[in-house]
């Protein structure tokens, strides 16, 4: 068995593998502008985040029904599983969809049957993220926000993505307050290509619990020290820095000295189908890139759990821990 783990930092979207993406195209009568899957993976060669995007909201367009986000979220959970995901808070985008006619509560359904059945069929414990694109009017965040309210039952916190240079942490500040009076949990993409201000705003404006990505953060010595005091998590994705260029190589990703500076890190796919590896695959490339050693790897699983909003299920996150306590890396499956 893998090394038991959580992921904290993946947007469902980002799992939608080109062999489901020409199926769903099938299905739902989308004419794909690629001659076949090798066409389209030759696609996935990126300058930078936004040229990422740029095809990642293209090839959300096969997605039109409930049994569609089913299939995609279901898809990732089996992958996940296999590589010792046991608990996953999974983003969405819902203004990504809303805007091309796709029903929030269509996203909602699919995904939700999907999660609801995790742990049976996967073993995977779940929660669902409902994601504000940046790019997008805080009117438009408050309006999904607010869309969003028939499945707040469903829904565990709010996050900020998509683009991120122009569009600062503080042009959510009304949408985070509401969100947080709904009881909502608070996480926000900051310090990817963003400067590390905006890892402080989303701290101190939007009431953020975690960071997702925070890799500029080493720029500012007394952020460093604030957040291994705060024990803010970062969730890291080091696939993801070096497919979109915030890394040159993965043997330069600043990881180790992340830690050793004592910030709560954790490792995260991101969106996988698109950079080259789920979290299982991070994990042994991080190993093998960085030197990281067993302890260092266990260190990352603990936090992994650590960072989770498993707070609801203290009796499920303690069991996980001493899974990862107790884990034998000479029984771990050889390539």
């Amino acid at each position: 068995m893998p090394l038991p783990k959580a992921e904290l930092h993946l947007h469902i979207e980002g799992t939608l593998e080109p062999e489901l993406a020409f199926e769903l195209a099938r299905r739902n009568g989308v004419r794909l502008p690629f001659a076949d899957t090798e066409a389209l993976r030759r696609a996935y060669l990126f300058e930078d985040l936004q040229s990422f995007l740029d095809l990642y909201y293209e090839l959300m367009g096969v997605l039109h029904t409930a049994d569609d986000f089913h299939d995609l979220a279901d898809a990732y959970l089996a992958r996940a599983a296999a590589q010792g995901v046991r608990h996953a808070e999974i983003f969405f985008d819902p203004q990504a969809h809303t805007a091309r006619g796709v029903a929030i509560g269509t996203v909602v359904e699919g995904l939700g049957r999907a999660l609801d059945a995790a742990e049976e069929r996967h073993g995977v414990s779940t929660r669902l993220i409902m994601c504000f694109l940046r790019d997008q009017s805080a009117e438009s965040a408050l309006a999904t926000l607010e869309s969003a309210r028939p499945y707040l039952d469903r829904i565990t916190g709010v996050g900020l993505d998509s683009a991120e240079v122009g569009h600062p942490p503080s042009k959510f500040r009304e949408v985070y307050e509401a969100a947080g009076a709904l009881g909502l949990r608070k996480v926000a993409h900051a310090g990817e290509e963003g400067p590390p201000s905006y890892i402080v705003e989303a701290l101190d404006l939007l009431g953020v619990e975690r960071i997702d990505h925070g890799l500029r953060c080493l720029e500012d010595s007394a952020l460093v020290d604030r957040l291994v005091r705060e024990r803010i998590p970062l969730t890291l994705c080091p696939l993801s820095n070096v497919r979109l260029r915030a890394i040159d190589i993965l043997e330069e990703h600043p990881l180790p000295a992340m830690m050793d500076a004592g910030l709560l890190c954790t490792v995260n796919s991101d969106d996988p189908a698109y950079f080259g590896g789920y979290v299982g695959d991070t994990f042994h490339a991080v190993r093998e890139a960085l030197g990281l050693g067993e302890e260092r790897l266990r260190e990352l699983a603990r936090n992994s759990f650590l960072a989770s909003f498993l707070d609801d299920d203290e009796e499920r996150r303690a069991r996980l821990l001493a899974e990862v306590d107790a884990y034998d890396f000479g029984a771990e499956p050889q390539e």
